[in-house]
């Protein structure tokens, strides 16, 4: 595996492969990788002839108060973690390499409509870093494919829709959800979280399959199934964030014609906010 920080480098390499008539994939990560963000390399294994994996803690799509400084960084476990893997390039460049004028002076891409909402409202320029970044990172490797998480449903959608908006030719791969055994979604942030909160963060997708059961089984009063899941989180101790069914490709608000819905939750237990979803079709 190379091990590849500088971008003349990587466009060097990349252009070999292409030479060579070799597929590329991409699997943008921001570090602190699980079994995850593997379940990501080994999809784009299946796809493509080489894979590429970035890791970039991307100051751009984190807030006044949120915990870019606190982000866990496993950069040694991460690369022997790829390399087990068969990983071809993990990129890793500074963030002088990726904005060297500085974010205030970075142009950005903005995707309206879909980045509303969710976790675009709860973190405002949160969606603008995250489709920045990514485009940087479709133009310097420039994949056939890139996959990403759908935990993280919302921004797979934005991506989705910022390369059909911008004709990027990359084909945007959605890959299932890992879950620990306990249903648990896997997330970086629960490394924050004792056992214990572990466990009890559970409520969280347990709410969220009750919530599909019941819309499988009829119920659409929309307003009432969202307010009794927020009061479920809230008695298991979390603070909910957002619960919201909806459409599943557009994110707009559910309407009772509807058969493909999306529930997509967020919530804090205590300084830790996780963030789970589950899709529903009737």
């Amino acid at each position: 595996m190379q091990s590849i920080t500088e971008i003349k480098s990587l466009r060097s390499q990349i252009k070999a492969w292409r030479q060579a008539g070799l597929s590329v994939a991409l699997v943008p990560t921001m570090g602190n990788l699980h079994r995850g963000h593997y379940s990501l390399v080994e999809k784009a294994k299946t796809l493509a002839d080489k894979v590429v994996v970035s890791i970039f803690v991307n100051p751009m799509q984190f807030g006044a108060n949120e915990d870019l400084d606190n982000y866990p960084r496993t950069l040694n476990e991460d690369k022997h973690g790829l390399a087990e893997l068969g990983t071809d390039i993990v990129f890793t460049p500074s963030v002088n390499t990726i904005y060297p004028n500085g974010l205030g002076a970075q142009s950005f891409v903005d995707v309206p409509g879909i980045s509303l909402g969710y976790c675009g409202g709860s973190r405002p320029g949160h969606f603008r870093g995250v489709a920045t970044v990514v485009t940087k990172l479709f133009n310097l490797v420039q994949p056939d494919y890139a996959c990403f998480g759908e935990k993280d449903f919302q921004q797979l959608q934005v991506i989705k829709t910022m390369a059909h908006d911008l004709s990027i030719p990359v084909e945007i791969i959605g890959v299932p959800t890992m879950r620990e055994v306990s249903g648990l979604a896997m997330s970086s942030r629960n490394g924050y979280l004792s056992d214990e909160q572990k466990q009890t963060a559970t409520v969280l997708f347990n709410t969220l399959k009750h919530c599909a059961e019941q819309l499988k089984n009829g119920k659409k009063d929309f307003v009432q199934l969202e307010d009794a899941a927020k009061q479920s989180l809230e008695q298991a101790g979390l603070k909910p964030d957002y619960f919201e069914i909806a459409q599943r490709d557009t994110l707009k608000t559910a309407k009772l014609k509807d058969t493909k819905f999306i529930i997509l939750a967020a919530a804090y237990f205590g300084n830790v906010r996780l963030i789970d979803n589950i899709q529903v079709e009737i």
